[in-house]
């Protein structure tokens, strides 16, 4: 039921108000803004356009081509019939039956030269030769058979055709295309056999012919955007308007109308229009083409044109662009009066948009103010009753994930602690490779996430030493092959310790390899280089330092100069260059210093 003028007026005093429900909102400017009924009417009146281009593309494309092949046709029947007028003067002359014979020579000779002279246009070269294959010739300018290999090569399978043109029944001989030099001008051979009264075959009277008029006639034809060219039943082009390009001989299967001749029989004469697409450029263009084949010569004509093209030929493109003008003017107005309804809208929203990008910022006491239409601002009520939540509940997460970390590092030390106070001599050394290995990770640049990683796999990197009998472990003299044996499976010990601990699965590295060396001689699996992570690079070389700068049962402290000498020594083939480059800078810069008081990490 239409709404009645009272039931408008409220409507219409929410709306001043601002509190009216958001679907009326959307609704109103939807309304207000909707341009399918255009768009859908652009769309079908495009698409009828499109659909009388393709049928006036259709007919004249098959009038053309069927025009065209009915002129090379013609073409090619007529110098046929000039080379059999030709044919037919040398008999009427006597000469024949010995076109070689050195007397009759200059007779031949100069029929060949008037013939070429009198068709200029068509006829390259004409040669006439005998039995033997020897005899004499005529051509225009400069031109010379004998210089390129593909015309030599044609004239001889004509002659071997037309020496055999009574077993194989030939009347006249025609070779593929081909390309002449220098700018691969389309041309052919044509010949036929020379035979005295008895039929006897005496020889053969062979011409290059230009198609040079085909050519002018493909280039007058091949305008706004179409494409004209002749090609084979074995899909290699004949004469092509673009001869730089497509030259005479060459292979078009590649073309979707070629490889449609190529599938036809050679007999028969057929006219196809087609609609393809062309994938020899950077984007696949919409094509439209004919091909018109004649069997007499075994030859097509095919002209084909972008659609693209022949829209601007026909005005639709003109007719596409004058719509669209329409349309986005309509748009324009309908956005403009939309804009009035849909600010009502976009202003709180965009405030509840700000305040929750504050919040993913971690700014959880940003509020948005509480403003217009009804559900807008119920939800805003919401959002900020929300965000008060969200942030007492992230406090409390801080605090309990602030407490679970001190305890799982207090754990962690109590463990290294533990592990330490095993043997007298080893009290704190975990601390300190701890603290030496983070030292040298700030050298190297390690991100603080890799840095906490590091420093807690230093810690526990002796862990596996709870499973190595004191009498080994507090051994005071050097230990035996087999003690320290016993000694070396501590690594693989402690990373099995502390496998199943999910959070502890990315230190494992340095607590199980710390012990192996850059030249592969180290232990447990004995690692060569960029095998061992750096992690385990790292722990080896603080380890090594602590060692030699604390007192042993086998070894007095050295002093750090010492130390640092020994392991600059052992750089490149136990240690990592870069980690012991890493520790020298740190010395340098002071940052590392020797200390009897407790290390805390």
């Amino acid at each position: 039921m239409p709404p009645t003028a009272q039931s408008l007026w409220a409507l219409w005093g929410r709306l001043r108000a601002g509190h009216v429900r958001i679907l009326w909102l959307v609704l109103g400017a939807l309304f207000m803004v909707s341009v399918l009924p255009l768009g859908l009417y652009h769309r079908l009146v495009l698409q009828l356009s499109q659909e009388k281009l393709v049928d006036t593309e259709r007919v004249q494309q098959t009038d053309l081509s069927r025009s065209l092949a009915q002129e090379i046709q013609l073409f090619e029947s007529n110098l046929t019939q000039q080379l059999l007028s030709e044919r037919q003067i040398l008999t009427l002359m006597g000469l024949i039956d010995n076109v070689e014979d050195p007397a009759a020579e200059p007779k031949v000779t100069r029929l060949l030269e008037n013939f070429v002279d009198s068709n200029r246009s068509t006829f390259l070269y004409l040669t006439a030769v005998g039995k033997s294959g020897r005899g004499t010739s005529a051509s225009q300018g400069n031109f010379r058979a004998e210089q390129d290999p593909f015309v030599a090569k044609a004239l001889q399978r004509a002659f071997v055709t037309c020496l055999q043109s009574q077993q194989l029944q030939v009347v006249k001989f025609r070779s593929d295309p081909l390309a002449l030099v220098p700018d691969n001008r389309p041309a052919f051979v044509v010949a036929v056999p020379l035979k005295d009264v008895n039929d006897n075959f005496t020889g053969m009277l062979a011409a290059v012919v230009s198609l040079d008029p085909i050519l002018h006639r493909l280039q007058d034809a091949s305008v706004r955007g179409r494409s004209v060219f002749i090609v084979d039943h074995n899909g290699h082009i004949v004469a092509h308007q673009d001869t730089k390009n497509f030259v005479p001989g060459a292979d078009a299967s590649d073309n979707a109308l070629v490889a449609q001749v190529k599938g036809l029989p050679q007999e028969l004469r057929n006219t196809e229009t087609m609609r393809f697409s062309d994938t020899s450029k950077k984007h696949p263009v919409e094509m439209i083409g004919t091909y018109s084949t004649f069997p007499e010569l075994n030859w097509a004509v095919i002209a084909q044109r972008s659609l693209d093209a022949a829209q601007r030929d026909t005005g639709v493109t003109e007719l596409n662009r004058q719509a669209l003008a329409f349309v986005t003017i309509v748009v324009l107005a309908a956005i403009v009066v939309g804009y009035f309804f849909a600010v009502g809208i976009s202003g709180p929203i965009r405030g509840l948009a700000a305040s929750t990008r504050a919040i993913s910022r971690g700014e959880f006491h940003q509020r948005s103010q509480v403003r217009g239409a009804l559900e807008i601002s119920e939800l805003a009520e919401n959002f900020n009753k929300m965000a008060g939540d969200i942030e007492e509940f992230i406090e409390r997460l801080k605090e309990a994930a602030e407490e679970n970390r001190e305890l799982f590092i207090g754990s962690i030390r109590m463990l290294a602690a533990a592990i330490d106070e095993k043997d007298p001599y080893t009290r704190g050394h975990s601390g300190r490779v701890a603290k030496y290995s983070t030292l040298i990770g700030q050298e190297l640049g390690l991100s603080s996430e890799e840095l906490d990683k590091l420093r807690i796999s230093a810690l526990l990197h002796d862990v596996g030493k709870i499973g190595v009998e004191d009498r080994v472990l507090k051994k005071p003299g050097a230990l035996t092959p087999e003690e320290f044996g016993l000694m070396k499976q501590h690594t693989v010990k402690g990373a099995n310790i502390m496998r199943p601990v999910s959070q502890l699965k990315e230190m494992l590295p340095g607590i199980e390899l710390h012990h192996e060396h850059v030249d592969g001689r180290g232990y447990p699996y004995g690692l060569q280089g960029q095998q061992i992570p750096l992690m385990a690079r790292i722990i080896g070389v603080a380890d090594t330092l602590d060692a030699m700068t604390t007192n042993r049962p086998y070894q007095t402290a050295m002093d750090l100069d010492y130390a640092m000498d020994r392991i600059r020594a052992l750089a490149g083939t136990k240690f990592d260059s870069a980690v012991v480059n890493a520790l020298e800078s740190a010395v340098q810069h002071g940052k590392l210093r020797l200390s009897a008081v407790e290390v805390h990490v």
